[in-house]
Protein backbone atom coordinates (compact mmCIF):
# COMPACT_ATOMS: atom_id res chain seq x y z
CA UNK A 1 0.00 0.00 0.00
CA UNK A 2 1.31 3.44 -0.88
CA UNK A 3 2.10 5.82 1.95
CA UNK A 4 0.18 9.07 2.37
CA UNK A 5 3.33 10.99 1.42
CA UNK A 6 3.67 9.02 -1.82
CA UNK A 7 0.00 9.55 -2.70
CA UNK A 8 0.26 13.29 -2.07
CA UNK A 9 3.39 13.49 -4.19
CA UNK A 10 1.66 11.61 -7.02
CA UNK A 11 -1.36 13.93 -6.87
CA UNK A 12 0.90 16.99 -6.90
CA UNK A 13 2.77 15.72 -9.94
CA UNK A 14 -0.53 15.04 -11.75
CA UNK A 15 -1.75 18.55 -11.03
CA UNK A 16 1.52 20.08 -12.18
CA UNK A 17 1.40 18.06 -15.40
CA UNK A 18 -2.11 19.29 -16.10
CA UNK A 19 -1.07 22.91 -15.64
CA UNK A 20 1.94 22.46 -17.88
CA UNK A 21 -0.30 20.92 -20.53
CA UNK A 22 -2.35 24.10 -20.50
CA UNK A 23 -5.60 22.50 -19.36
CA UNK A 24 -7.04 21.95 -15.89
CA UNK A 25 -9.23 18.82 -15.97
CA UNK A 26 -12.41 18.94 -13.94
CA UNK A 27 -11.09 16.16 -11.74
CA UNK A 28 -8.36 18.53 -10.51
CA UNK A 29 -10.31 21.79 -10.38
CA UNK A 30 -11.29 23.25 -7.01
CA UNK A 31 -14.92 22.41 -6.12
CA UNK A 32 -17.40 25.04 -4.95
CA UNK A 33 -18.31 25.02 -1.29
CA UNK A 34 -21.02 22.47 -0.52
CA UNK A 35 -22.96 22.18 -3.75
CA UNK A 36 -22.63 19.38 -6.29
CA UNK A 37 -23.26 21.77 -9.17
CA UNK A 38 -22.75 25.39 -10.11
CA UNK A 39 -25.58 27.75 -10.98
CA UNK A 40 -24.67 30.23 -13.68
CA UNK A 41 -24.99 33.91 -12.72
CA UNK A 42 -26.99 34.47 -15.91
CA UNK A 43 -28.81 31.71 -17.88
CA UNK A 44 -27.42 30.91 -21.32
CA UNK A 45 -29.85 30.62 -24.22
CA UNK A 46 -30.09 27.01 -25.44
CA UNK A 47 -30.46 25.79 -28.98
CA UNK A 48 -33.28 23.33 -28.26
CA UNK A 49 -36.87 23.28 -27.04
CA UNK A 50 -36.07 20.17 -24.99
CA UNK A 51 -33.74 19.81 -22.00
CA UNK A 52 -30.32 20.55 -23.46
CA UNK A 53 -27.19 18.97 -22.00
CA UNK A 54 -23.79 20.12 -23.21
CA UNK A 55 -20.60 18.19 -22.69
CA UNK A 56 -17.52 20.38 -22.84
CA UNK A 57 -14.51 18.23 -23.69
CA UNK A 58 -11.07 18.09 -25.29
CA UNK A 59 -9.87 15.13 -27.32
CA UNK A 60 -6.48 15.23 -25.60
CA UNK A 61 -7.93 15.05 -22.07
CA UNK A 62 -7.54 11.61 -20.42
CA UNK A 63 -10.55 12.30 -18.18
CA UNK A 64 -12.69 13.00 -21.25
CA UNK A 65 -11.47 9.75 -22.78
CA UNK A 66 -12.59 7.86 -19.65
CA UNK A 67 -15.91 9.70 -19.57
CA UNK A 68 -16.87 9.22 -23.23
CA UNK A 69 -18.14 5.58 -23.11
CA UNK A 70 -20.10 6.32 -19.92
CA UNK A 71 -21.65 9.40 -21.49
CA UNK A 72 -22.51 7.51 -24.67
CA UNK A 73 -24.36 4.83 -22.68
CA UNK A 74 -26.07 7.47 -20.55
CA UNK A 75 -27.27 9.25 -23.70
CA UNK A 76 -28.72 6.02 -25.12
CA UNK A 77 -30.56 5.24 -21.90
CA UNK A 78 -32.18 8.69 -21.82
CA UNK A 79 -33.67 8.30 -25.30
CA UNK A 80 -35.33 11.46 -26.55
CA UNK A 81 -35.87 12.99 -23.12
CA UNK A 82 -32.74 15.12 -23.52
CA UNK A 83 -30.75 16.77 -26.29
CA UNK A 84 -27.04 16.07 -25.81
CA UNK A 85 -24.52 18.25 -27.62
CA UNK A 86 -20.77 17.86 -27.39
CA UNK A 87 -18.71 21.06 -27.40
CA UNK A 88 -14.95 20.84 -28.02
CA UNK A 89 -12.96 23.29 -25.91
CA UNK A 90 -9.63 24.88 -26.85
CA UNK A 91 -7.79 26.07 -23.75
CA UNK A 92 -4.77 26.84 -25.92
CA UNK A 93 -4.37 28.01 -29.50
CA UNK A 94 -2.86 24.69 -30.61
CA UNK A 95 -5.98 22.85 -29.40
CA UNK A 96 -8.10 24.61 -32.03
CA UNK A 97 -7.18 21.87 -34.53
CA UNK A 98 -9.19 19.45 -32.39
CA UNK A 99 -12.21 21.74 -32.46
CA UNK A 100 -11.93 21.90 -36.25
CA UNK A 101 -11.44 18.11 -36.44
CA UNK A 102 -14.67 17.59 -34.50
CA UNK A 103 -16.72 19.99 -36.61
CA UNK A 104 -15.21 18.80 -39.91
CA UNK A 105 -16.20 15.21 -39.05
CA UNK A 106 -19.65 16.48 -38.11
CA UNK A 107 -19.97 18.33 -41.43
CA UNK A 108 -19.08 15.16 -43.34
CA UNK A 109 -21.51 13.02 -41.33
CA UNK A 110 -18.60 10.96 -39.98
CA UNK A 111 -18.74 11.99 -36.34
CA UNK A 112 -20.81 9.02 -35.05
CA UNK A 113 -18.22 6.60 -36.46
CA UNK A 114 -15.10 8.62 -35.71
CA UNK A 115 -15.60 10.34 -32.35
CA UNK A 116 -14.53 7.35 -30.22
CA UNK A 117 -11.78 6.52 -32.73
CA UNK A 118 -10.16 9.92 -32.20
CA UNK A 119 -10.04 9.29 -28.46
CA UNK A 120 -8.59 5.82 -29.04
CA UNK A 121 -5.95 7.16 -31.42
CA UNK A 122 -4.76 9.73 -28.87
CA UNK A 123 -5.03 7.75 -25.63
CA UNK A 124 -4.53 4.12 -26.64
CA UNK A 125 -2.48 4.28 -29.83
CA UNK A 126 -0.56 7.36 -28.59
CA UNK A 127 -1.02 9.36 -31.76
CA UNK A 128 -0.65 13.02 -30.76
CA UNK A 129 -2.77 14.46 -33.61
CA UNK A 130 -1.50 17.94 -32.77
CA UNK A 131 -0.91 19.07 -36.35
CA UNK A 132 -3.02 19.31 -39.48
CA UNK A 133 -0.66 16.86 -41.17
CA UNK A 134 -1.02 14.24 -38.42
CA UNK A 135 -4.78 14.67 -38.35
CA UNK A 136 -5.07 14.35 -42.13
CA UNK A 137 -2.97 11.18 -42.12
CA UNK A 138 -5.20 9.74 -39.40
CA UNK A 139 -8.32 10.65 -41.38
CA UNK A 140 -7.01 9.01 -44.57
CA UNK A 141 -6.06 5.88 -42.61
CA UNK A 142 -9.70 5.63 -41.54
CA UNK A 143 -11.02 5.74 -45.09
CA UNK A 144 -12.17 9.37 -45.30
CA UNK A 145 -11.44 11.26 -48.51
CA UNK A 146 -8.55 13.66 -47.93
CA UNK A 147 -9.87 16.47 -50.13
CA UNK A 148 -13.38 16.32 -48.70
CA UNK A 149 -11.99 16.44 -45.18
CA UNK A 150 -9.52 19.24 -45.96
CA UNK A 151 -12.26 21.32 -47.58
CA UNK A 152 -14.49 20.86 -44.53
CA UNK A 153 -11.65 21.48 -42.08
CA UNK A 154 -10.80 24.79 -43.75
CA UNK A 155 -14.40 25.85 -44.39
CA UNK A 156 -16.09 28.99 -43.08
CA UNK A 157 -18.75 26.83 -41.45
CA UNK A 158 -16.23 24.90 -39.35
CA UNK A 159 -14.41 28.11 -38.40
CA UNK A 160 -17.73 29.64 -37.32
CA UNK A 161 -18.67 26.61 -35.20
CA UNK A 162 -15.24 26.64 -33.54
CA UNK A 163 -15.72 30.31 -32.68
CA UNK A 164 -19.20 29.55 -31.31
CA UNK A 165 -17.75 26.75 -29.16
CA UNK A 166 -15.27 29.23 -27.69
CA UNK A 167 -18.13 31.63 -26.94
CA UNK A 168 -20.11 28.88 -25.22
CA UNK A 169 -17.12 27.91 -23.08
CA UNK A 170 -16.84 31.52 -21.93
CA UNK A 171 -20.57 31.86 -21.32
CA UNK A 172 -20.61 28.71 -19.18
CA UNK A 173 -17.36 29.73 -17.44
CA UNK A 174 -15.68 26.44 -18.33
CA UNK A 175 -12.35 26.03 -16.55
CA UNK A 176 -11.96 22.26 -16.79
CA UNK A 177 -13.11 19.26 -18.79
CA UNK A 178 -15.16 17.15 -18.97
CA UNK A 179 -17.93 19.41 -17.72
CA UNK A 180 -21.67 18.99 -18.21
CA UNK A 181 -23.99 21.97 -18.63
CA UNK A 182 -27.71 21.50 -18.06
CA UNK A 183 -30.42 23.56 -19.74
CA UNK A 184 -28.40 26.77 -19.85
CA UNK A 185 -28.47 27.13 -16.07
CA UNK A 186 -26.15 24.66 -14.30
CA UNK A 187 -22.78 22.97 -14.69
CA UNK A 188 -21.35 19.92 -12.95
CA UNK A 189 -18.37 17.60 -13.25
CA UNK A 190 -16.81 14.61 -11.52
CA UNK A 191 -14.98 16.74 -8.99
CA UNK A 192 -17.89 19.05 -8.20
CA UNK A 193 -20.42 16.19 -7.97
CA UNK A 194 -18.48 13.98 -5.61
CA UNK A 195 -15.41 12.57 -7.31
CA UNK A 196 -16.51 10.24 -10.09
CA UNK A 197 -18.01 10.45 -13.57
CA UNK A 198 -20.98 8.43 -12.30
CA UNK A 199 -21.54 11.10 -9.65
CA UNK A 200 -21.59 13.79 -12.34
CA UNK A 201 -24.17 11.90 -14.39
CA UNK A 202 -26.32 11.31 -11.30
CA UNK A 203 -26.30 15.03 -10.50
CA UNK A 204 -27.09 15.78 -14.14
CA UNK A 205 -30.13 13.49 -13.89
CA UNK A 206 -31.33 15.37 -10.81
CA UNK A 207 -30.90 18.74 -12.51
CA UNK A 208 -32.68 17.51 -15.64
CA UNK A 209 -35.63 16.34 -13.52
CA UNK A 210 -35.68 19.68 -11.74
CA UNK A 211 -35.69 21.61 -15.00
CA UNK A 212 -38.42 19.37 -16.45
CA UNK A 213 -40.67 20.09 -13.46
CA UNK A 214 -39.92 23.80 -13.67
CA UNK A 215 -40.90 23.83 -17.34
CA UNK A 216 -44.17 22.04 -16.57
CA UNK A 217 -44.95 24.69 -13.98
CA UNK A 218 -44.30 27.46 -16.48
CA UNK A 219 -46.81 25.94 -18.92
CA UNK A 220 -49.68 25.80 -16.38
Amino acid sequence: MKSRRTLLKTAALAAASAVLAGVMPSALAAPPAGDKFRRLPSPVATGSDGIEVLEFFWYGCPHCNEFEPLLAEWEKSRGKTIVLRRVPVAFREDFVVHQKLFYALEALGKLPDMHAKVFKAMHVDRERLMSVEAITAFIEKNGIDKKAFTDAFNSFGVASKSAQAAQLARAYQIDGVPTLAIDGMFTTSANIAGGSHADALAVADQLIAQRREARKGQKR
